[in-house]
């Protein structure tokens, strides 16, 4: 039977100022951010640390080049302690800069190189999907290979994890919305994961229902954007720590593994991508195993949205698509030929990811699957 890791301590600060007093930050610690995220929280307060604007080295999520050339500038500074305040991306530079970093960091996803940990890590969330904070998965692109991969090793665990709320006044609708929905497949799939115990799942339950809540009293008010999600962003905070908390310990399935291809091809984010192939995937696994521990999720899902279980995937799409539409694989540029390259390069490449689904799934359902979607 599996059980719970937490490894991070996991502290609450309603403002950045309570958190910059507490951690008494200054002379040995660096912080990487975004400039959108420092100049209205962190700049007024005064704080004399050296500073590192993530999006300087490139847009989009993490890739073994931007990790690179971050480290061979951090190189100037002294520091032993790094605060991460970000997102994903962020977050998960920050867990490999932690690390013993050789000249090319794709060492460290091919395991050409040990991963030693040298440097002490605070991560403070800035959206509320990922859950990174409490995860010791790092993924990035790696770009000469084409792939994204997950460096998944104890040292990448941060020391502390930060929730602030207020750092998600500044979100976007739209990073808003992949970001929790990001959450909720974590919850989901977790909840599914052979590696599942009764641990992990009371916090998948807490997080689905809080963030499936939370899109109803959002779409109720009138739609997607800051002000009919203003009181609500202190749950949905919780809510992505909880996820995080739960698939860290049982781990994503294949959801998580189709959603690389696109991905890695054409740059989809993160939250993004794993929305496209979230419901259907499910719908699968309903049809591989209608009568196992899915229809307990089901029962969650249609206890919280008011509807039937046989309604649930139908009343989800409903839910979800009233806070981003979903699109089509095509129009990402995928080609119908793609179809069968990104399954033989899920399925060699994926692995640890799908080890972790609800039922396996052959080259057939995988298939299948981008086929539908396509």
């Amino acid at each position: 039977m599996n059980g719970l890791k937490i490894v991070p301590e996991i502290l609450y600060y309603d403002t950045f100022d309570e958190f910059c007093k507490e951690f008494n930050l200054g002379k040995g610690d660096i912080i990487v951010t975004n400039e959108w995220l420092y100049t209205p929280y962190i700049k007024p307060l005064g704080i004399d640390v050296p500073v590192v604007f993530q999006e300087r080295y490139g847009k989009g999520e993490p890739s073994d080049e931007m990790i690179d050339e971050i480290s061979k500038d951090m190189r100037q500074y002294e520091y032993n302690r790094i605060i991460a305040i970000g997102g994903g991306t962020i977050v998960d530079i920050c867990k490999v800069l932690s690390l013993e970093c050789p000249e090319k960091s794709i060492q460290l996803f091919k395991k050409e190189f040990p991963a030693r940990k040298i440097k002490e890590l605070v991560v403070i969330p800035t959206t509320c999907g990922t859950g990174s904070e409490v995860t010791n998965v790092a993924v990035a692109e790696l770009k000469e290979m084409g792939i994204k991969l997950g460096l998944a090793v104890d040292e990448t665990y941060a020391d502390k994890a930060v929730l602030i709320p207020e750092s998600l006044q500044g979100l976007p609708d739209y990073v808003f919305a992949t970001s929790s929905i990001d959450a909720l497949i974590h919850a989901s799939e977790s909840f599914l994961s052979p590696n599942a115990s009764p641990f992990t799942e009371m916090f998948s339950i807490k997080a689905v229902e809080k963030i499936v809540k939370g899109y109803l009293k959002i779409i109720e008010r009138g739609g997607n954007n800051l002000e009919n999600r203003r009181d609500v962003l202190k749950e949905f905070c919780i809510a992505s720590n909880y996820a995080g908390i739960a698939f860290g310990n049982a781990g994503c399935g294949a959801v998580h593994a189709l959603s690389y291809s696109i991905g890695g091809a054409f740059h989809v984010p993160h939250g993004e991508a794993n929305y496209q192939f979230f419901t259907e995937v499910f719908k699968t696994y309903m049809k591989k195993r209608p009568n196992g521990k899915i229809s307990l999720l089901n029962k969650i899902y249609a206890n919280t949205l008011g509807c039937k279980e046989e309604d649930v995937y139908t009343r989800l799409d409903k839910l979800l698509g009233e806070i981003m539409p979903k699109k089509q694989l095509h129009d990402y540029g995928m080609t119908r030929e793609q179809i069968e390259t990104f399954t033989v390069s899920t399925l060699e490449n994926q692995q640890r990811l799908l080890s972790k689904s609800y039922v396996p799934l052959s080259y057939d359902d995988l298939r299948r699957i981008f086929t539908v979607l396509f």
